[in-house]
């Protein structure tokens, strides 16, 4: 025997067998012998029959302590130190193929009682046709899975820093796309469990000074449970070591992990989040403000459960960006909820009551545009003339909130005092206010119909006249259950240039008795996605539907049958004339 290597001991490995007789005798054992590699042959059986020098020194033996041994017994580990089982050794599998393998990552054990992680590459033996055993190459690539390991946390430590500011973008666009506080929150708590935390918690500051917890997601969702309590917040500096205290007086944010027992809650509210933490079974909680110095609208807090998975610094610094975006979110919201609310009371109540004269009979609706979406400058308005004629008008301001209600303020007034003052065709009532509203009133551009209804209010016969300045049709329900829309008078919006030698049109429509007129904004017929003619003929349908229903059950009935999406408030003001 030289070294480890028992000459002719493994078939295939003498001089003839291996080279032919033109080889210099020894040289394939001498190959083996000072082969930088570690060789290692294995028999049939899976027992070791050979190994070369650079085997005995990468794995700490001697070969005549390994000849004869069960290789996988003796060497093959997990990546404990504890013993693999057989039927997950892929070298066992190859012998008892007779194929080729190779391997990366597998764990020997040594001599000396240490691991080492080896790459191997096995090859069948054979003489003649009989299958002899396998021939081992390995090497040690533990320094390898070092820099691999290495790698791998770099790897995984960009990953999750581009998986926080994807996180970032993605709640800055999702919030951006919403003025209600609520949906807000609920797509927030979406968006952090479980991506970022196991449980999400948003208190808000009211006005007053009390404190609401209006938001908490956990892993099956939101909570509504866990929800709804109002407490004080109390003053700073009474030393309550609460977190959500700390955070709502104006303090930094507050990491607190398993190891970091907080001070008992000095304060009913500091007990109100001390409980939610120890029932979410928190072993991490971050508590960060809801918007930055002194507007802050209230306090985000996110909890990990999983102790080997704590927050840290990198955390607290996405956290807090998210509760900076988060707070200037909810803040607008509040100012745009303020302001719509305004707007909205300043627009009915500049609704006049309206009148009823003799058997014709009026009603009118405002709704005000969904949630989320501004109030526009929609208005309806109907008022005796001078000579007895009722005037009936429909509008749309351009322009949204108080701009629009203001503006819809100035053109209702102005249009009253030109149609009283002036008895004519409605056409000429509308130049007069087209060619005022630039000197006297804020608004840019206006769309309405102004209509007169002639005939005496108890007997008629009944006549309507009116233009329209570039605003949708009036819909004419008539006994026998004709529905038509009059299409006639149509001119340009107010605000828009004009010829002004050019009068605006004006056309007549007789109204037979038990007819039924309305007029309405556009917010009726058009919804995003649906175009316009669709919607004509959705409300006609729904309309003629609705024919011989009382006056106000009609008007309430068209706005609940409206298609879902509608983003534009609504003025609808209906007229029904007696039956003879």
């Amino acid at each position: 025997m030289r070294g480890g290597v028992v000459e002719g001991a493994v078939p295939g490995v003498d001089d003839e067998g291996l080279s032919g007789p033109t080889v210099e005798p020894g040289l394939w054992l001498r190959v083996v012998e000072q082969l930088g590699t570690a060789l290692m042959v294995v028999g049939p059986d899976g027992r070791i029959r050979a190994v070369n020098p650079a085997a005995e020194q990468l794995l700490g033996r001697a070969a005549s302590a390994m000849r004869g041994q069960d290789a996988h017994d003796l060497l093959h580990r997990d990546a404990t130190g504890g013993t693999l089982r057989r039927e997950r050794c892929p070298l066992l599998q190859a012998l008892t193929e007779g194929a080729s393998a190779r391997g990366e990552g597998d764990r020997y054990l040594r001599g000396d009682g240490h691991l080492v992680t080896i790459s191997w590459s096995a090859s069948p033996l054979a003489d003649g046709s009989s299958f002899t055993g396998m021939a081992v190459l390995f090497t040690d690539v533990t320094g390898d899975q070092g820099v691999r390991r290495e790698r791998a946390a770099y790897t995984r430590a960009l990953e999750d820093r581009t998986e926080r500011l994807t996180l970032v973008a993605e709640i800055t666009d999702v919030l951006g796309q919403t003025l209600e506080t609520d949906e807000a929150l609920a797509r927030l708590g979406r968006l952090l469990v479980p991506r970022l935390a196991d449980w999400a918690a948003v208190d808000l500051l009211t006005s007053s000074g009390q404190v609401h917890r209006v938001a908490v997601t956990g892993p099956a969702g939101r909570e509504a449970g866990l929800e709804g309590r109002r407490e004080h917040l109390p003053e700073a500096g009474e030393g309550d070591g609460s977190p959500l205290l700390q955070v709502l007086n104006g303090g930094d944010p507050v990491l607190r992990n398993e190891a970091e027992r907080a001070t008992p809650p000095g304060s009913p509210l500091a007990t109100v989040h001390s409980d939610f933490l120890r029932a979410a079974g928190a072993t991490s909680a971050l508590t960060v403000p809801l918007g930055s110095g002194q507007r802050i609208t209230g306090a985000l807090t996110v909890v990990r459960t999983d102790p080997a998975h704590p927050f840290d610094a990198e955390d607290v610094a996405v956290v807090s960006d998210i509760g900076r975006r988060v707070g200037l979110v909810i803040d607008n919201a509040r100012r745009f909820g303020r302001q719509r609310a305004v707007a909205e009371a300043m627009q009915r109540n500049l609704l006049a009551p309206l009148p009823q004269p003799g058997r014709l009979r009026l009603a009118a609706r405002y709704q005000p545009a969904p949630a989320g979406s501004q109030v526009g400058g929609d208005w309806y308005d109907a008022f005796a003339l001078k000579d007895g004629s009722l005037a009936l008008v429909i509008g749309d301001v351009v322009g949204h909130d108080l701009t629009a209600a203001a503006g819809m303020a100035q053109l209702h007034g102005v249009l009253r005092s030109l149609a009283w003052d002036h008895i004519g065709p409605p056409g000429a009532v509308i130049d007069r206010l087209d060619d005022a509203m630039p000197a006297i009133t804020t608004v840019p551009l206006a769309t309405l119909v102004l209509a007169r209804v002639e005939g005496h209010p108890h007997t008629g016969p009944w006549t309507l006249r009116w233009t329209s300045a570039g605003h949708p049709p009036p819909l004419l329900l008539t006994p026998g259950g004709d529905a038509r829309y009059l299409d006639a008078g149509q001119g340009v919006v107010l605000g828009a240039p004009v010829d002004t030698a050019a009068s605006r049109p004006n056309a007549t429509q007789a109204l037979p008795p038990g007819s039924t007129l309305l007029l309405y904004t556009d917010g009726l017929i058009e919804i995003p996605g649906s175009d316009l003619d669709t919607g004509l003929r959705r409300l006609r349908r729904h309309a003629l539907a609705l024919a011989d229903a009382p006056l106000d059950m009609l008007c309430d009935q068209l706005l609940a049958r409206m298609p879902p999406g509608s983003t534009d408030d609504v003025a609808l003001l209906a007229l029904r004339l007696p039956m003879p």
